[in-house]
């Protein structure tokens, strides 16, 4: 797996602040395919980190299902806006998820933790940290849904136009798979979404390969505890 520069809080503040960028806070057929992923998962009564909540709209739909939601980032402008987006129904931290030590500084731990476009931003070994980081601030049956994109799907090559002045290394299903076993994690599920964007979309044949994005869900596996 290719390295990244680990981004830097200017440069999501940039991408954030944008106009441009509420477009991101708004449904659309591949956020909606996302909700489908996580409706079993998000009941009410349940505590949910959004880490790295971005706009905020996934916050909001946790906050829509009853749930006790925490939405976190280290952007002030992603911050500001899921403030709005969620109507302040989400509590909100600025935190960096390699530094965290414990689940209780951000009101955990929590019954569902949802990342989507985190990831592939930062190099393997703080992948890793942040990984091991997640899984230790799930409750005992805690579940961990995990999105990130694919890098052999064709939104690769236009991407930098959707976000310029961010870097991302794409990857591929055995490697995000990899990545939450050998970090404490047992994964039951995963696939891949979005292959092409209509109604139908052959992601349980071939989203694996050509999906847009790539998923896990996982949970804690005590036996390496």
């Amino acid at each position: 797996m290719e390295k990244n520069k680990n981004p830097q809080d200017q440069d999501w503040d940039a991408f954030w602040g944008r106009d441009a960028a509420r477009k991101f806070s708004q449904p659309s057929w591949s956020k909606r395919r996302l909700m489908r992923l996580l409706a079993p998962f998000a009941n009410s009564g349940k505590k949910v980190l959004d880490a790295g909540c971005g706009s905020g709209f996934f916050s909001a739909f946790f906050c829509s299902r009853g749930m006790k939601c925490v939405s976190l980032d280290y952007s002030d402008a992603a911050l500001q806006m899921a403030r709005e987006v969620t109507g302040g129904r989400s509590e909100i931290f600025k935190k960096d998820l390699i530094a965290l030590k414990d689940a209780r500084e951000i009101n955990g731990p929590f019954d569902l933790i949802f990342t989507d476009g985190l990831l592939e931003h930062f190099e393997r070994k703080d992948q890793n940290k942040i990984v091991q980081n997640l899984r230790n601030a799930l409750s005992e049956r805690g579940i961990l849904v995990t999105v990130v994109p694919n890098r052999w799907s064709p939104w690769e090559i236009i991407r930098p136009l959707f976000m310029p002045g961010i870097e991302e290394t794409p990857f591929v299903l055995k490697d995000l798979v990899a990545l939450h076993e050998r970090n404490g994690l047992c994964v039951f599920q995963s696939g891949g979404l979005n292959t092409i964007p209509f109604i139908f979309s052959p992601d349980s044949f071939v989203g694996r390969w050509f999906g847009m994005l790539l998923f896990t869900v996982s949970k804690r596996n005590y036996e390496q505890s």
